[in-house]
């Protein structure tokens, strides 16, 4: 299985309520911060900010990691570089250190070169943000730690996975079909320049998902 990052909201949504069987604000879950607080500008076009082809580097010089606090620094290092800093530091903090957030990250040599966060609201992963190393794009990072966080949201009872991608961005429209997602819906003008976000979704149970490379 492979996929890429989706694109984000108007507005960054509230925090996933706690309780059993809610959601996520409507604003887009891959745009959330861990405060709740507004966005002031649209969120990186995706496809800008993942590696839109595998293939590239060894498997074997790849460390599949489960992201913790521990991993702050080298969270918001990438965030800056990949994404021109979408999430504040406190932002990050919340986001691996809350239950139910997995974030997965690839380490090559030590350093921290991609990584994936979503929040599982019940029974559904929210894909929230992708992140590959500029210099790396292009080489399947994006594919691999992708398969990495939907390999452990199955493993946590997910059985769908959702994301947010903007009308006129055709590259990543393709990426997701290719790995499965599907439209179910059109938000009209639902970013700030004007352009309409398409609601896609995954079924985990009929993915074949790539396992994480070896450390």
């Amino acid at each position: 299985m492979a996929l890429e990052v989706p694109a984000s909201g108007r507005e960054i949504p509230p925090e996933p309520p706690a309780a059993a069987g809610a959601r996520p604000g409507a604003e887009g879950t891959h745009a959330a911060a861990a405060d709740g607080s507004a966005a002031d500008r649209r969120p990186p076009d995706p496809a800008t900010a993942v590696s839109p082809a595998p293939g590239g580097l060894e498997a074997g010089a790849l460390e599949a990691v489960a992201l913790q606090r521990a991993d702050l620094e080298a969270c918001v290092r990438l965030d800056g570089l990949a994404l021109g800093g979408f999430w504040t530091a406190h932002q990050w903090e919340t986001e691996l250190t809350q239950p139910r957030r997995p974030c997965c990250g690839l380490r090559r040599q030590g350093e921290l070169v991609a990584l994936a966060c979503g929040w599982l609201v019940v029974d559904e992963l929210h894909i929230t943000l992708v992140a590959v190393h500029p210099d790396l794009r292009r080489r399947g990072l994006g594919r691999l730690v992708l398969s990495d966080l939907l390999q452990r949201a199955d493993g946590e009872g997910a059985r769908h996975a959702t994301l947010e991608v903007a009308a006129a961005n055709a590259a990543a429209q393709a990426l997701y079909s290719r790995c499965g997602f599907r439209t179910a819906g059109v938000r009209r003008r639902y970013y700030r320049d004007g352009d309409d976000a398409l609601i896609q979704w995954l079924k985990l149970s009929s993915i074949t998902i790539t396992p994480s490379p070896p450390a």
